[in-house]
């Protein structure tokens, strides 16, 4: 499963910062449906990610009913973007 969006970077301070993309509504409604097959524990999906020209490996985190994309500090330093700057994510999974 392939999919293509845009979206903002946000910044969750938590006991450890991260950065993220939330992924919209619709396709957090594809992934839930498959989730069962791909989900690894506590709801994380396993993707492989790419945003602007970078492409990496992580999980996608489960959030207030949607999935959010961490956005992982390389991934941010190669691409020069920070938080409130919009960014195309790709991501596939292997369902």
């Amino acid at each position: 499963m392939e999919m293509r969006f845009d979206g903002e970077i946000w910044f969750w301070r938590g006991p450890a910062p991260w950065y993220f993309v939330t992924v919209p509504e619709a396709h957090c409604l594809e992934i839930a449906a498959n989730a069962d097959l791909v989900s690894y524990g506590w709801g994380m999906i396993p993707v492989a990610a790419r945003v602007g020209v970078t492409e990496y490996t992580t999980s996608l985190w489960p959030k207030d009913g949607r999935y959010i994309v961490p956005i992982k500090t390389a991934v941010r330093k190669a691409e020069r973007i920070d938080v409130g700057d919009t960014v195309t994510v790709r991501l596939t999974l292997d369902v």
